[in-house]
C-alpha cells in the first residue's frame, strides 16, 4: 500500500514525522554567513505550520561558496551557534531540521534577486571560481579551480557536515544541482577540464561521489543525507535524465539515503516548459530506474495533487517551496482537505477545533 503525505518516513535512524518537506530557498539576509532572526521565523514558520521536515536555504560550506555576500553559511562556529538556536525550535515543534550544503561554483558573487546584477568590490563580492574559466552568461568569469583545489572540495563538505550535527541538524542535504559547483562538475556544457575531473561520465562525476564520502565518512552510519540534483540541463547535449539515473546508481550503491530531484539551472540557453507538476517524472524515473527513494518538486500546490504523488509511487516525498511562502501552514490545510492528522500547536488549537 502506498504511503499516504502523513505517514512517517524512516531514513535511517531518523523518524521524519510525515512526507511534506520544505524545500530550500534561499533567502539573502545574513551577515558574513550568520542566519538571524529572520531565518528563525521563517523556518521555523513551517515547522509550526506541520511540515515534516525543513531544509534550510543552501548553507554556503566557505565564504567564496556563497551565492551572494548576503547568503547563509556553515564555515565556522559562529555561524553552527546562530544555527543552533534555529534547529532547537524546529524540533520543539515536532519538525526535523536538515541542512542544504552548496558552494555556488562560476554562480556565486551576485547581489540578491530584489538588487539584481553582480556583486563587485564595492558591493563585498569576490572572484567566482567553477570548473574551467567559462561564466554563466553575464555572470562574472570564473578562475578554474587547480587540480589541488578541486581535491580540496570534499573536505570543505566534510568539515561544514560535522559543523551541521554540532548545530543540531538531523538530516544533510548536497546540493548538487542548479548550476552550482558540484552540477558545474556534472554538465559537460560546464566543465571542459582534461584532467581526472573532466571528460567523459567518470570523469565529470568524480567529485561528487568523492563528495558524498567525504560527507558519509564525516557524520557516520546513522545520519541520513540527501543529494540534490537537476535531472536535466534542458539544453541539447547537456546533462540528461539518463545521467541523472546512472550517478543516482552509483549513490544508492555509495549509500544515499534519498535523491531530490530537481531540474535546470546551469545553462541560460535552457528551454523549460512549466506546469503543475512539472519536475515528478524526473523523481519517478529515479526511483524506478534506479531503485532509490525519491524527493519531488516543481509546482506542487495543493494537497490532492501531491498525495496522488505518492499514492501512484512517483516519490517518496514531496517538497514544496513557493507554495509554503504563500501557506506556511499548507500541511494543516492539506490534513483537514484530505483526513490525515498534523500537528498543531496548542496555541492554535482554538483555530482547528472552530
Amino acid at each position: 500500500m502506498a504511503p499516504t503525505l502523513f505517514d512517517p518516513i524512516t531514513l535511517r535512524s531518523t523518524e521524519v514525522r510525515n512526507r511534506i518537506w520544505v524545500s530550500p530557498m534561499c533567502q539573502y539576509s545574513a551577515t558574513d554567513g550568520v542566519v538571524n532572526d529572520w531565518h528563525l521565523v521563517h523556518l521555523g514558520s513551517f515547522a509550526r505550520g506541520g511540515a515534516g521536515l525543513v531544509f534550510t536555504e543552501a548553507a554556503a560550506v566557505s565564504p567564496e561558496g556563497r551565492i551572494s555576500p548576503h547568503d547563509a553559511g556553515i564555515w565556522n562556529d559562529e555561524q553552527v551557534q546562530a544555527w543552533s538556536r534555529i534547529t532547537g525550535f524546529i524540533r520543539s515543534q515536532g519538525a526535523t531540521p536538515g541542512i542544504q550544503l552548496a558552494h555556488a561554483g562560476r554562480k556565486a558573487s551576485v547581489n540578491p534577486p530584489w538588487v539584481h546584477g553582480t556583486a563587485g568590490p564595492d558591493d563585498g563580492g569576490w572572484e567566482p571560481v567553477g570548473p574551467d574559466g567559462n561564466a554563466f552568461g553575464r555572470l562574472l568569469t570564473p578562475r578554474a579551480l587547480s587540480l589541488a583545489e578541486v581535491q580540496k572540495v570534499p573536505a570543505l563538505f566534510a568539515a561544514a557536515a560535522e559543523r551541521a550535527l554540532r548545530a543540531g541538524f538531523e538530516v544533510i542535504e548536497i546540493h548538487a544541482a542548479h548550476g552550482y559547483l558540484l552540477h558545474e562538475f556534472l554538465s559537460p556544457l560546464s566543465n571542459s577540464r582534461t584532467d581526472a575531473y573532466g571528460g567523459d561520465f567518470e570523469g565529470r562525476t568524480r567529485l561528487l561521489m568523492e563528495t558524498y564520502a567525504a560527507v558519509r565518512a564525516a557524520v557516520g552510519e546513522e545520519v541520513p543525507v540527501v543529494v540534490r540534483l537537476s535531472a536535466t540541463d534542458w539544453v541539447e547535449g547537456g546533462w540528461s535524465p539518463d545521467d541523472t539515473v546512472q550517478v543516482s546508481r552509483l549513490l544508492r550503491g555509495a549509500g544515499v539515503d534519498l535523491i531530490d530531484c530537481s531540474s535546470g539551472g546551469n545553462d541560460p540557453r535552457q528551454e523549460i516548459t512549466v506546469g503543475p507538476g512539472y519536475q515528478v517524472p524526473f523523481a519517478a524515473a529515479v526511483r524506478r530506474d534506479a531503485a532509490v527513494p525519491t524527493g519531488a518538486v516543481g509546482l506542487i500546490t495543493e494537497p490532492k495533487q501531491a498525495a496522488d504523488i505518492l499514492a501512484d509511487g512517483s516519490a517518496d516525498v514531496v517538497l514544496l517551496a513557493r507554495e509554503l511562502l504563500r501557506e506556511p501552514h499548507w500541511p494543516l490545510r492539506a490534513a483537514a482537505e484530505l483526513g490525515g492528522e498534523v500537528r498543531w500547536p496548542d496555541q492554535y488549537l482554538r483555530a482547528k477545533e472552530a
